[in-house]
Formats: C-alpha cells, structure tokens, sequence
C-alpha cells in the first residue's frame, strides 16, 4: 500500500496564476527588431538630446527621463523619477510614464496626427545590450504615447559605457552614468563625433523610415 498527497487547488491555482503572468509580461515588452518595424523617428542630434537631459536630471542607475520634443526637436517638457521595485512589466511602465507625461504636458488627443514625441532615457547598470527590462520601457514609451496623442521617439539607455540609442546602433562615451552633468550651456558647444556602433537590420530599417 502507497500513500501519496495530490497538489491542494491553492498550490495548482498559485502556479497557473504565476505562469500566466510571466506570459502577460513577456507579451508587454518589444524587441530590437519589432522596435525597428514600428518606424520610430530619428534624432537629428542624439547627442544633443542625451546630453541636456542628462544634464537637467542628474539621472543615476533606475531613474528614467521622459522628454517630450516640439517639432524641431526643441524640448517641451520633461520629468524623471525612479523605477519601481517591481518585475519589469510594459504595462507598469506605460502607466508610470503615462502619469508624468500627464502632470508636464497636455495630451494632444484632439489632433489627427501627433506633432510632439516624447523620447525614454533610462539610466541603467550593465553594458549597452539590450534587456528584457528594455523591451518592457519600449513597449510602456510606445503605449503611453498612443494614449497621450504623442508620437513615440527613441528609446535611450544610459550605462557606465555611455548612451546608446536602441534599435538605431548610435550611441556615445560621455554623458554616462558615472559622469559629471555639463551645465546646460555646455551641451549647445561641444560637438565631439558621436561614434557609430553596429546596429544591423534595425539601424537600415530605422534609416529608411527616415527617409520617407
């Protein structure tokens, strides 16, 4: 004669629960390769960019800067706040973003297309490859500025190593992580070369969005 005990229906309902949703996250986040297919727009000076934001914010590791861009790239708005201690989801994402975006800018939901893009540095430990963590800010950026009638920009990560723009293969040495913010007036005057790093099918397919 055996004995056995069968799986109480909390432990069964506690497993499938969990399952489910590490399968939810999963599907809230985007890729390099469905980033690129989503015609996200150029910067015409990623440098620039990095570096005023860097420069207002002080971000350090966790903390994301979402910038909102007039259509000559001037900046518009900005904020910056800490990430939460939470598995990296999409949809936490999208509504922290969606908030700040919310308390800087009025939505431009009335328009029929978007005038205004918003862009995503976050300043993060490791090196410039991209992370699950990543896809999941892609997919928040993306989705936040859908409800938000913005049009969704370029998604940055600042590390030890420097700036990268994901999906696009451009990125820089200085600001970094570790570095010293510039004043504001210095980021106008220093047009150090941006080096360009492999981007592979999503850089062409990001040029070629660009040049329609």
């Amino acid at each position: 004669m055996t004995f056995g005990f069968a799986p109480s229906a909390a432990t069964s309902m506690s497993a499938s629960s969990a399952s489910a949703d590490s399968a939810n996250r999963l599907a809230r986040m985007l890729e390099p390769a469905e980033w690129a297919e989503a015609g996200i727009p150029l910067l015409r000076s990623p440098r620039e960019v990095v570096s005023g934001l860097h420069a207002r914010h002080r971000p350090t590791p966790a903390t994301a800067v979402v910038a909102v861009l007039d259509h000559e790239e001037r900046l518009t708005a900005s904020a910056s706040f800490a990430r939460r201690s939470i598995a990296a989801d999409g949809w936490e994402f999208r509504n922290a973003l969606l908030g700040h975006l919310r308390r800087v800018i009025p939505h431009d939901l009335r328009r029929r297309t978007p005038v205004r893009t918003a862009v995503l540095l976050y300043c993060r430990e490791g090196d410039e490859r991209w992370t699950e963590e990543d896809g999941a800010w892609m997919w928040g950026l993306r989705d936040a500025c859908t409800l938000h009638g913005l049009r969704c920009g370029a998604y940055i990560t600042l590390t030890r190593s420097g700036w990268q723009v994901l999906g696009e293969g451009r990125g820089g040495r200085r600001p970094s992580s570790t570095s010293q913010p510039s004043a504001l007036a210095d980021t106008l005057l220093d047009h150090d070369p941006v080096p360009l790093r492999p981007g592979g099918g999503a850089t062409q397919a990001l040029r070629r969005t660009a040049a329609r």
